[in-house]
Order: structure tokens, then sequence, then C-alpha cells
């Protein structure tokens, strides 16, 4: 524990911590938008009692029910969630007092700041965290627990979805958000890489261009599915519904008419 105490006590510890949980970060970021990429596939059948149902909620009926009957019901995400709650507050803590040391070892201010080496992603880091933890805050009350109202449904994702993104106003803050997402994820990746040791000068240029597509690939998966909805290419729950059972129907009706013949 003393080991463990002293290398958290250290700048270099906080560093590690600071990327060992951004690797946290990102794997669930690239595992929320693929779930939410589900919203394109057609729905499937959810066994009896359910019948059909869009492919996203079918998706998260699966993540509380991992693990079972071994595990209770939504254990699996619950450890999940936990894990994802304390690498966020390592992160954060963590992150600020890096910060706060590195103000406090500067003696004097600097006359004039120069920014010759430090990119924009990098000199609005902290501005930028800040922001994105207003979101992770706002967006678990909007579409986690409901608490903006509207017509939310508890565990009716795809119909929550449509319900928020038929909104140009959510869709105007999720997508600023998620675009302030990119440009932390960006310069995160990057120091993520250098943290670890990864950074090279002989390949610098494509570890910066791996951050660049990560953090390009997430804000387009993830802006694909407000724009899906506001836009009408994602449609209503009732019309993705009619449509999947008739076409249920003229199956049954074609099986039914070849048997006669």
């Amino acid at each position: 524990m003393s080991r463990l105490a002293s290398l958290y006590q250290s700048s270099l510890g906080k560093k590690f911590i600071v990327a060992v949980t951004g690797i946290v970060m990102i794997g669930f970021l690239v595992g929320h938008v693929a779930g939410n990429l589900k919203i394109f596939l057609p729905p499937v059948d959810g066994g009896p009692g359910i019948g059909m149902q869009p492919d996203i909620d079918y998706y998260a009926h699966y993540l509380r029910v991992i693990g079972e009957p071994l595990l209770p019901a939504t254990a699996f995400l619950w450890v999940a969630r936990i894990v994802l709650l304390v690498s966020i507050i390592l992160h954060v803590i963590c992150v600020m007092q890096l910060s706060t040391h590195n103000t406090s070892a500067r003696k004097t201010a600097y006359a004039a700041r120069k920014y010759s080496r430090a990119t924009p992603p990098a000199r609005w880091m902290m501005y930028t965290g800040s922001a994105l933890l207003l979101f992770v805050v706002v967006h678990l009350l909007h579409l986690t627990f409901g608490a903006f109202g509207g017509g939310f449904e508890h565990g009716k994702v795809y119909h929550n979805l449509y319900d928020a993104f038929n909104n140009v106003l959510w869709v105007a803050f999720y997508v600023g958000s998620i675009g302030i997402i990119a440009l932390h994820l960006y310069h995160g990746v990057w120091s993520l890489f250098q943290t670890l040791g990864f950074d090279n000068p002989d390949r610098n240029r494509n570890l910066r261009r791996l951050a660049a597509v990560l953090s390009v690939g997430l804000f387009v998966g993830f802006v694909a599915v407000p724009t899906a909805f506001i836009t009408g290419i994602a449609k209503a729950p009732d019309h993705m519904e009619s449509s999947e059972v008739a076409a249920h129907q003229q199956v049954g009706n074609d099986v039914e008419n070849e048997e006669k013949e």
C-alpha cells in the first residue's frame, strides 16, 4: 500500500493514472458509439412476450442481463458503471492536481505565453475537460434517468432517442458537446502515447494521425445518431414496428401460399 501511495503522490504516478483511466474511458466511448449505431439496424424479435423491437433496445436489454443466472440482473452493468465512475473521478482529480502542481512550480508568471509547440487542443484541455464533465452529467440525467421529462420511457432506448433528437436544441447541444469531446480526445490520446512511452520521433506523426482518426471517427459515429433522427433517416418507433410486422405478415402469407400450391 505504501508503494501505491508513493506512486499516487508522485507526478509520474498521477500521469500514469490519467493515462490508464483515459484508456478506460476511450474503451467506453468506442463501445458506446458501436451500441448507438444499432439504430440503423432493422428491428429484431425479442422473444415471447416481447415481440419485435428496435435492435438498440434488444442490445440495451442484453446489457442488463449479462451473466444471468450466475450474476444478479444488471450486476455486470453496475460493475461497468462503477469502474467508469471511479475512472472519471481519478482522472479529474489527478489532472487538477497536476495542473495545480505545474502552476505552483512556476515562481514567477510568464510575461508573455509562447505557444510555438502547444496545439490549441492542448491549451484548451482544462476547458474542454470541464465541458466534457458537464456533458456527462446532463447526458445521464437526460437519456438514462429521464430527468428532463418529455416522453421518456425506461428501457425504450430508441423511443427516447427519437423523442430527444426531434428537438433541434437537443441536437445542437449534443453535436456541440461531441465536438468538444473530439478536441479533448485528440490531445488526450496523444498525451496517453507520450505517458506510456510509445512516442518516438520515428513514429510520432503516425501516432498523431491515429489520435486524429480516433477522435474524428468517434465524432462522426456519435453525430450520426442525432443527425439521423432530426433529418428523418431514422424512422419513428411506431413506423418501424408497423413496417416490420407487415413484412413478417407478408412472409407468412408467402409461405402459406407456397404450401397450398
